[in-house]
């Protein structure tokens, strides 16, 4: 990209800064702006998508091959692109316009930590306004303009907060906004989750009573019999604190693995959770007891166990990969199976959108649409990235699941960004 001069970026980042304010504050309904999409779960209300792919894939739009090392989705709002990589010693949070793939800032938000597995942060940056909030690999979470990429405030979960994670110390979520506040999980002795001034990040509460480790899973708000609270799982399990004051209202041992990712789901009173290395997955009904929350188990089994990516809910259908029993759909009131491919497909990330899942192959980044049906793998198309990252993998594989926005379809593989068409002519 040829160097802008000073009073060029100036001009720049003023029009941005008036657009940002005035033009779209809100993020629109084909946006995506947080992880999992507007509802964290994985789907876009999105139509007009393609329902069949020509044999190459659809018509690919741009390439940006500079994002840096690291797993973090992005998130998208209007015409710009949010995102974090690793460079050199230091994790970023970068911007992108959605149209031409050019760079518009990249701002430094804390130490680089490499480890066995792939290096780079895994959060998705959370839009809120005219601002955005990331987590570093960490823990160092920044309050981010994002007109400009400036800094305005930021706090360390583990230094300041006393956090604590379970496995190698990395943190993974991204935080939650929920009016006024921030929900993000130190984890830890001061508590397990925390709710921070959005404008300032003060803390408002720690979680009382829930002060296990903290995982690599992200929080979701639920409300069940007039009680709002914020779901989580934990280094021991699932649980739910109270959005009010952040008193621990229920909490469950199903699941517990030594690697917990996948967001928990919500529909209606209900709980699914999932984790991989043999543990499985299990529903829970919530339902009000006095000022707090009882928990009943529903099922428990070892059909779906989900290791990095999560599960789609569709008209009752889990959609997931499971490890090592190939992709599932599962009846979400019984946990039986309805159908399971085992051979046609690698491993992978998921997303959803006008009754298609897309599924993104970890090994060789391989892409596939099909139809969200109980009729079993029903195949629409199949095409594969044009160029897999140079980065050095280790243990690592293409853990970046699909996003959807605005007609368009992103793809990340380390410092590779790949944003396609998926509009209907």
């Amino acid at each position: 990209m040829r160097a802008r001069t000073c009073f060029q970026r100036a001009l720049i980042s003023a029009a941005l800064l008036w657009v940002m304010t005035f033009g779209f504050s809100f993020a629109r309904a084909d946006d995506w702006p947080q992880f999992r999409g507007p509802k964290r779960d994985g789907v876009s209300r999105e139509t007009g998508l393609l329902n069949s792919w020509p044999k190459e894939g659809p018509k690919l739009l741009w390439t940006y091959r500079d994002a840096g090392a690291g797993f973090s989705p992005p998130s998208i709002v209007g015409d710009h692109f949010y995102c974090m990589g690793s460079k050199d010693t230091m994790d970023y949070v970068f911007a992108l316009d959605t149209r031409t793939g050019e760079l518009l800032w990249s701002t430094a938000v804390g130490p680089r930590r490499p480890t066995g597995w792939g290096d780079g942060p895994c959060a998705t940056p959370t839009v809120d306004g005219d601002r955005l909030y990331a987590l570093s690999i960490l823990g160092e979470l920044h309050c981010i303009e994002r007109a400009t990429g400036k800094s305005l405030w930021n706090v360390h979960l583990k230094n300041e907060l006393g956090g604590k994670v379970l496995h190698d110390g990395r943190y993974t979520e991204s935080c939650l906004i929920d009016g006024d506040r921030l929900i993000c999980s130190p984890g830890g002795k001061n508590g397990t989750m925390a709710a921070l001034d959005k404008r300032t990040g003060k803390v408002i509460w720690h979680s009382k009573g829930l002060t296990d480790e903290a995982v690599c899973s992200s929080p979701i708000l639920v409300e069940i019999d007039g009680i709002r609270q914020y779901v989580n799982l934990t280094g021991k399990g699932v649980a739910g604190v109270a959005a009010d004051d952040g008193r621990l209202l229920w909490k469950n041992s199903l699941p517990t693995a030594w690697i917990m990712v996948a967001t928990p789901v919500s529909f209606q009173d209900c709980i699914y959770v999932t984790a991989a290395y043999g543990v499985g997955c299990g529903l829970l009904k919530l339902s009000r007891e006095g000022e707090g929350i009882k928990a009943d188990l529903v099922f428990r089994n070892k059909l779906m166990k989900n290791h990095h990516s999560g599960v789609i809910l569709v008209n009752g259908m889990v959609f997931g990969n499971s490890d090592p029993n190939g992709w599932i759909c599962q009846d979400f009131e019984t946990g039986k199976a309805i159908w399971d491919e085992r051979f046609t497909f690698d491993k992978g990330s998921i997303a959803y959108a006008e009754g298609h899942l897309y599924c993104y192959g970890e090994s060789k980044g391989e892409v596939a649409l099909i139809e969200a049906s109980a009729k079993g793998w029903i195949e629409k198309g199949r095409f594969m990235i044009p160029e897999q990252t140079k980065i050095p993998r280790k243990q690592g594989k293409i853990w970046t699941p699909p996003v959807i926005a605005n007609g368009r379809l992103y793809l990340r593989d380390n410092d590779l960004i790949f944003c396609y068409d998926i509009k209907r002519s």
